[in-house]
């Protein structure tokens, strides 16, 4: 069934080389009919403007008489046309004798009959005395409009070459710009087939124009790269939490079996199994929960990007908190800021972010428990800086801070509650709203951790 459709599949080219076609035929046919009308107006006007004027000759030969008899002949020197002239009556005195009676008129008039498949042109004119203006008779001119009809069927074959000729270059010329404007169709369909077959390939569509459809490829080429991404952080959420997880569960699994064996009936061993164990459970939790977050942040992109928070109250009720949590420590805030600042983030990644850092600087801070938090802001971005005085971090561990489950010293970072989640969450928080996360540290003096991101808009205090 499938394979039938496909074969009665008409191509997008196809369709877009009728469609242009088609459109380009009713256009040109239009334009035919138009220039055919006017031509054929012109002519007749033209040929209504002689038979006119031809009246007016005769007219001024007849107007000499008092009175038309059939001695005047007037047809034999206009061999081109047919001149019947009438009494004031309408009755023929000469001329066309298929005409013998006329009905009188009032006024000229010049009226186009049919004949025989051509048409004719035909004129009723008045003849008056040019002397008394007294009605004398009247003229009927009749032209078999040989001129317009051999005009008319020669620009009638003309157009009609015109509208065929057309009709073919302008299918031409829709056929090679379709195929030329469907090759990034064609690209994405390849690079789709690529991915199909390596989902982890680095093809990519080429941009080379400048139009809708670079965009387009600009979108194709963002919507793989952000797939991948999600691919590869799902990928590494499984292997980290794999990771991260064996240990305690090994911990665990020792800790029964060795109750199993003979642990149970100790009490002493059995209260440290059991402790043990249930410490390692709560480090479970504390670990899943971070890789929650983790995971989270990662697709903050889908879930809050049109969220904004107030810099200054964000960053004044954290270090509120902070103070009453922690008495033991000495806590300053520095606000440089003149006005209050608004930035793209969700109000409690805001907050989470903060309470990592100072959670962190905390952490650390073993011998001199002082945390130093400033905020400053300029024109375009506002900065939030976590200072504490504690041990510090050697340069060749600076640029892994932000590494998964890395941690300085990992038996001091277990025994203080750590799973090396913490600044990675961090870090992921301020990339995922285009901010900028930094870090200063020296062995023995401490670490500073500085944030910075774009501001929206500046209210007045």
């Amino acid at each position: 069934m499938m394979e039938n459709e496909d074969k009665r599949r008409i191509p997008l080219k196809w369709k877009w080389n009728l469609l242009i076609t088609g459109a380009t035929l009713i256009l040109l046919v239009l334009f035919s009919l138009i220039v055919f009308n006017r031509v054929s107006n012109v002519l007749i006007n033209q040929a209504k403007a002689g038979l006119n004027d031809q009246a007016v000759v005769i007219n001024k030969q007849l107007g000499k008489y008092n009175q038309i008899d059939k001695q005047i002949k007037i047809g034999e020197n206009y061999p081109q046309q047919r001149v019947s002239i009438y009494d004031p009556h309408g009755k023929l005195i000469s001329g066309n004798r298929a005409y013998e009676q006329i009905k009188p008129i009032q006024s000229d008039r010049i009226t186009i009959v049919n004949d025989q498949h051509n048409k004719r042109l035909v004129g009723l004119f008045l003849v008056k005395n040019t002397k008394t203006n007294k009605l004398i008779g009247y003229l009927r001119i009749s032209n078999k409009f040989n001129n317009y009809n051999k005009i008319r069927y020669k620009l009638l074959e003309t157009l009609f070459i015109f509208v065929l000729i057309g009709v073919i270059i302008i299918s031409i010329l829709s056929y090679w710009l379709a195929a030329k404007l469907l090759l990034p169709m064609n690209e994405i369909q390849k690079t789709i087939n690529v991915l199909k077959t390596d989902p982890d390939s680095d093809q990519r569509l080429e941009i080379n124009s400048n139009d809708e459809l670079s965009d387009l490829g600009v979108v194709f080429n963002g919507m793989i790269d952000q797939t991948q991404r999600y691919i590869h952080q799902q990928q590494q959420f499984v292997e980290d939490v794999s990771h991260e997880l064996r240990t305690p569960v090994a911990v665990i699994q020792g800790h029964l079996k060795l109750l199993l064996r003979w642990g149970k009936d100790d009490p002493k061993v059995l209260a440290e199994s059991l402790n043990a164990s249930l410490q390692e459970t709560k480090r479970m939790e504390s670990l899943v929960t971070e890789m929650l977050d983790l995971s989270r942040a990662e697709q903050i992109e889908i879930n809050y990007g049109n969220e904004i928070a107030n810099v200054n109250e964000v960053v004044n009720q954290v270090y509120n908190d902070f103070k009453m949590l922690h008495d033991d420590f000495t806590f300053t805030f520095d606000d440089d800021t003149y006005y209050e600042s608004y930035i793209k983030i969700y109000r409690n990644h805001l907050e989470q972010l903060l309470i990592i850092l100072l959670d962190n600087a905390i952490k650390y801070s073993e011998t001199r428990k002082e945390i130093h938090l400033s905020l400053s802001s300029n024109t375009n971005m506002v900065s939030i800086s976590v200072q504490d005085f504690g041990e510090g971090i050697s340069k060749e561990n600076l640029d892994k801070v932000f590494d998964r489950f890395f941690r300085v010293d990992k038996a001091r970072s277990r025994n203080k509650g750590g799973n090396g989640l913490g600044l990675a969450i961090a870090n992921r928080l301020v990339k995922a709203y285009q901010g900028d996360i930094s870090i200063e540290s020296s062995v023995g003096y401490g670490t500073i951790f500085q944030v910075s991101f774009p501001i929206l808009k500046q209210d007045p205090k």
